[in-house]
Parts: structure tokens; sequence; C-alpha cells
């Protein structure tokens, strides 16, 4: 089966991709590669690395296509606040755009990656059927773009919406600006965790090769049963208040617990059920944030990751990028040679 992941060098899209390849899939890898096609694990196999953007590339890329896995996004809230109106036209529009090629050019299945910050602040347990409450520019994206690729399945076109909890884990395109992924950092540096203010917010969490793990059972699934369907993509068991969390991970890595508090009170405050997922597709996660807490310290400790490099937290990288980009169209106006 030939498959399109778009995002394909991103934290989740790097991990998918290495694990569809290796599953035996024929890989094309969609990406503007912001953050360097290195992220790409030098895999064997049939990959097919297009540089290109999701809103203005060539769809004969779809020709012979047999599904289309969308990870494409300027990802998180951060990030998202940036510029809205670019992070609409990319994480909406574009995403839009390629659920609709895909039904033209004749592609069989798409994969949406939302995610469940859709909820945004909600009491009790929100499952798929829950209002939608996003406070956020990417939240509104995610949601618009849900609504729109969803309508558009039909007996020929299969369409399915991905909420995922919080990530975590060990990625090549590493984040260390996701809640888990922060606190090992924070804890590798300075022995203390940083945590969000107030501490008591809920959030949901799933790591990176388990909601990869999500993506390949629904698109191994009869088409029946993912048509047109909306799976939050984590565990019931996962749902944790973030104080606890800190907690936890400092007990992971045995390092005494000592915190410093950063940020404004998170307004983002939700529980999910994930039954949904794991009655349907089958789907039970197989990692924790203990195992993972010493996966990443591991890669920290024994130089596989950078704790320094500038990539791994994306508002700031994407900071970067835009300065290069001023700088760039500056010498250009005035004439000037670096």
């Amino acid at each position: 089966m030939r498959v399109l992941v778009t995002g394909a060098g991103g934290y989740i899209g790097s991990v998918l991709s290495e694990m569809l390849t290796l599953a035996g899939y024929d890989v094309i890898c969609l990406d503007r590669f912001y953050f360097g096609e290195d992220t790409l694990s030098p895999i064997s196999g049939k990959v097919h690395i297009v540089k290109d953007d999701i809103r203005t590339f060539d769809p004969s890329l779809l020709k012979g296509v047999d599904a289309v896995l969308d990870l494409a996004s300027l990802s998180n809230d951060p990030s998202g606040e940036l510029d809205p109106g670019k992070t609409l036209d990319i994480n909406y529009k574009g995403r839009v755009r390629v659920a609709q090629l895909s039904q033209k050019y004749g592609v069989k299945r798409y994969i949406l990656a939302s995610t469940c910050s859709v909820y945004g602040a909600s009491d009790g347990i929100a499952d798929e059927s829950s209002p939608l409450n996003p406070l956020t520019t990417y939240a509104k994206a995610n949601t618009l773009a849900e609504r729109e690729v969803l309508t558009l399945g039909d007996d020929e076109f299969t369409v399915t919406a991905l909420r995922q909890a919080t990530v975590y884990g060990l990625s090549r395109r590493m984040r260390f600006d996701l809640a888990i992924n922060g606190m090992i950092l924070a804890l590798y540096k300075t022995k203390k965790v940083r945590i969000m203010r107030d501490g008591t917010q809920w959030r949901p969490f799933v790591h990176v090769r388990d909601t990869s793990k999500a993506f390949m059972k629904v698109l191994e699934s009869e088409r029946e049963l993912v048509n047109r369907q909306i799976f939050n993509v984590g565990s019931n068991e996962q749902n944790y208040r973030i104080f606890e969390l800190a907690k936890m991970i400092s007990e992971s890595l045995n390092i005494p617990f000592d915190y410093e508090w950063y940020g404004s009170p998170d307004t983002r405050n939700y529980r999910v059920s994930f039954d949904k997922a794991r009655k349907e597709l089958g789907f039970i996660p197989s990692y924790t944030p203990r195992e993972a807490s010493i996966e990443v310290w591991n890669a920290l400790q024994d130089g596989r990751l950078d704790p320094d490099d500038p990539r791994w937290i994306t508002v700031n990288w994407y900071k970067r990028l835009l300065d290069m980009h001023r700088l760039i169209k500056q010498v250009e106006l005035n004439g000037e040679i670096l």
C-alpha cells in the first residue's frame, strides 16, 4: 500500500513514517522540513521525500496513493498564536485542500491528525460526542478542519479524525515544549520540574509511538468501522493533573521532587474518555510516562539528544525562522550582499 504522510518530518510524523516503512508500506514523506531532513530516520525501504507545502504542492503527487495521513500543521498553542491567520491558513484550509484533492485523485483513505485540545475547558469527562470548546487558534483550526473533512466521507472515500492526547516520548524531531518532555528536560538541567500554574488542571497524555500505532490501526481497519468517525487517542489511565504528573516524573527518575512555577494559570482543563478507540479499534497504548521519562533521560545523558538544540522548542524555532526571513527580505530590499 502506498501512503502519503504530510508533516512527515515533524515530532509525530517522523516516528510514524519510520513505523510505516518498517511495516512494509510504501511511504511518501511530504514536509517543508523547517526542522531539517535529519528528523527522518535513515530507514530502509521505499521512502520518497517531497519538500513542499500542503497549500501548494502539485496534486499529481496523489496519483497512485492509497491513503493520506495528514499531520502537517503549525504545532502547539504558542506557535499557533504567532500568526493566527497563518495558522488557520495551514492547519485548517491547507488540510481541507489535502482532503479534497485526495478525494478527487482517487485516494481511498484520509486520516486527519486532530487534538483533544478541541475540548478546551470542560467539566466531567469528554468523549467524541461532547461539546467542543476550543480556546486557542490551534484548537479552533483543528475544530474547523475536522468539521469540513468529515463531510467528504462516502462509499469511495473513507475519512477519519484522530483527536490525540498531549504527546510525549522520544523522537528524532524532539519537542521539549510538551508537558512531560519539558519536565524531563528541566530536571536534567536544574533538578527542578517546571510546572505551569496552577497545577490542578487535567490533561490526557499518549506516547508518540502509541499515537502512531493508532494511525496504523485506522489504516488497517474495515472502512465501515472508521468512515466519518472521530476517535480520541490515548488511555483513561493517562488522564493526569499536572502537579501530580510532575511528581511521577521525578519519582521515575529517582530525583527528589522539587519544582518551580511558570506562566499564567492554564485555562485548558479537560479529562477525556478513550473507550471508543479501545472498544472499536482494539487500541491499547503500550507506553507510560514512567518508561518514557527514562527513555528520554537516557537519550540526553548519552548524547543522542542535545538539550540545547534550539529546534526542540517549536515556538522559539519558528521565531528564529521568521527573523531570518525578515533579514533576507531586508537585504534584498536594500540590495546588500551577505
